[in-house]
């Protein structure tokens, strides 16, 4: 499994049409074969500033979705956030074990 996890910070002014761009990417992205989860997440104490995680079973499914049309899509779509900082890195996972599980 690869998680693919990192940070971008974008001029708070364009919060709007970037959580429009993300969750198209995301909706498409989830139909993806491979992928297991695909997330941007907007956190509380900073405007601007989203959280990326991605889970994929392998390598080919990550470099099919870099390749996808929704990915040129959303990268267009970038140009016009104001990106300010963008960090993201990739993972090889060798175990994974639940540390806590409640409900269904």
């Amino acid at each position: 499994m690869l998680v693919v996890s990192g940070h971008l910070r974008i001029d708070p002014n364009n919060l709007e049409i970037a959580k429009k761009a993300m969750e198209e990417v995301m909706t498409e992205t989830h139909k993806e074969a491979g992928n297991i989860s695909y997330v941007f997440t907007h956190t509380l104490d900073e405007p601007g500033h989203f959280r990326i995680f991605e889970e994929w079973d392998s390598q080919d499914a990550l470099d099919a979705h870099m390749k996808a049309p929704h990915m040129a899509v959303f990268g267009k779509a970038m140009g016009g956030f104001g990106v300010t900082e963008i960090l993201i890195k990739r993972y090889q996972v060798g175990e994974v074990d639940t540390l806590l599980e409640k409900g269904s």
